[in-house]
């Protein structure tokens, strides 16, 4: 009898061993499950922001232009807007974003899977995550895109052919989803698929797909998905234009002789953004000889103006550079944190039910000022992470390579191709960097290391230098704008 109990006791006792060995295994999944339904829980339906609100016009009415990219207002027309309101966008973003971390989490091992959760709870992220944006919807399609691959390459498994098409389609939608995402999303893509060392040829197939992405966006905006040109093109070179106008000693072509001088007065120029010569009525008046121009013709006078006056247009590039990478600026630089509230609007689209959502982004906001926010600070980040894994030949490796040099690549198109300095444009490159420095195995000496340390500490320590000494930014952005 007493046999019988133990032999009872010993097989009731043989499962427990073998959920603890599967919670050891698949806690990355379990996780993912939890942090999704919390999130969505915290922040339903989602905070609208100002660009979605007139997305979401478009989704119910039908009617497309391509202020912003098109394919996002299209994806929210096929949830019945007009009942679920934001809750379907919601539910996409915030699912990717969760899933494609807990996918690269159980790719990787040890702490670095407890650290890739910890990077998708960095308030700041997570905040913008549960903001209906463009930028949110591109981070959520590369992220899952990216654990798709990652979570079969690390695993010596070939993906299967919807695997496959799953990755192509959130590439692809995250290439039309933000106008500049090309530069991120070009690099990324050819350097995932590439095996062992980087050759010319990979240069090669880059420049050839941007050129290509460059040409046929506008095609498929247009006449694919049905969008009306509202003149978008045109903004970069209106904006750079006026920034040479301000800093050049002699008129440009296309201006009016005094405009440079006109401009200068009323301060419509602005290192922070464009906002200014598209909003008040002395900056219009100064660029009204351009008021109807075709893009095409803007940037051939952009080319010539460059050209003239080098150094005025440098200067202004490297002014916004500075903005929107967020270094050496005032103190509370602005266009950073995510909102709380849905942006006010004429389709009554609510705010998140839950007080602990804007306590959340309360949270948030008291991360956007420091390094962790900085772009400046993950630019050099993942230059040195590139360099440490520039050669490697694992896969590791060529993953840590592709997501640094899309975060790289994304930056550098700041240099050129930025009318604004909002944080939330470098979301991606924030996680890419992170995530890549996570894959990356130990190439190089301990002087790499150090020189990483030390660059990042010169960088911080002269922002901090600025934000100290110069004057704050504005609170408002009536402020801003004068």
């Amino acid at each position: 009898m007493q046999e019988g109990r133990l032999r009872l006791s010993r097989e009731s006792l043989q499962p427990m061993p073998h959920a603890a060995s599967f919670l050891a295994r698949r806690w990355p999944l379990l996780t993912t499950v939890l942090l999704a339904v919390l999130s969505l829980a915290i922040f339903w339906p989602g905070v609208v922001s100002f660009d979605a609100v007139g997305q979401y016009g478009q989704a119910m009415t039908g009617r497309y232009d391509d202020w912003h990219p098109p394919i996002m207002a299209r994806l929210w027309s096929l949830f019945r807007p007009e009942i679920w309101r934001a809750a379907p966008m919601l539910i996409v973003q915030v699912t990717g974003y969760w899933i494609g971390l807990g996918l690269i989490a159980e790719a990787l091992s040890g702490w670095r899977r407890a650290a890739a959760f910890a990077i998708g709870l960095f308030p700041p992220l997570l905040g913008w995550q549960a903001v209906i944006v463009k930028d949110s919807q591109l981070m959520a399609a590369l992220l899952l895109a990216t654990g798709i691959i990652v979570h079969s390459r690390l695993r010596g498994r070939i993906m299967a052919q919807w695997q496959l098409a799953l990755a192509y389609i959130l590439i692809a939608y995250a290439l039309l989803v933000r106008a500049n995402a090309l530069f991120a999303i070009v690099p990324f893509a050819v350097l995932i698929a590439a095996r062992g060392s980087i050759r010319v040829r990979h240069g090669v197939a880059i420049l050839a797909a941007l050129a290509m992405a460059l040409t046929l966006g506008p095609v498929v905006n247009h006449r694919l998905l049905g969008a009306r040109d509202s003149g978008v093109q045109r903004t970069v070179p209106l904006y750079d234009l006026a920034g040479i106008a301000v800093r050049a000693d002699a008129p440009l072509a296309g201006f009016a002789p005094d405009a440079g001088r006109r401009l200068k007065a009323a301060h419509c120029v602005k290192p922070l953004f464009w906002d200014t010569l598209g909003s008040r009525d002395e900056c219009a008046a100064a660029m009204h000889p351009l008021d109807r121009a075709a893009p095409g013709h803007l940037y051939a006078l952009l080319a010539t103006a460059a050209i003239a006056h080098p150094f005025a247009y440098a200067a202004h590039r490297l002014a916004h550079w500075n903005s929107t990478e967020r270094w050496l600026v005032g103190g509370r630089w602005p266009l950073a944190a995510p909102p709380a509230r849905t942006e006010p609007n004429d389709w009554h689209l609510p705010d998140p039910s839950l007080h602990a959502a804007a306590e959340w982004m309360a949270v948030a906001v008291l991360f956007v000022g420091l390094p962790f926010c900085w772009p400046v600070v993950w630019t050099f980040a993942a230059a040195m992470g590139l360099w440490r894994c520039w050669n490697g030949k694992d896969d590791r490796d060529v993953i840590a390579r592709a997501l640094l040099a899309s975060a790289l690549a994304q930056e550098a198109s700041f240099l050129v191709i930025s009318i604004s300095s909002d944080l939330r444009y470098h979301l991606w490159s924030m996680v890419a960097t992170a995530i890549g420095w996570l894959f990356a195995r130990r190439h190089g000496s301990k002087s790499l290391a150090a020189w990483t340390m030390a660059g990042i500490a010169f960088l911080v320590a002269t922002g901090a230098a600025a934000r100290w000494t110069l004057p704050p930014a504005p609170a408002t952005y009536a402020d801003l704008m004068r």
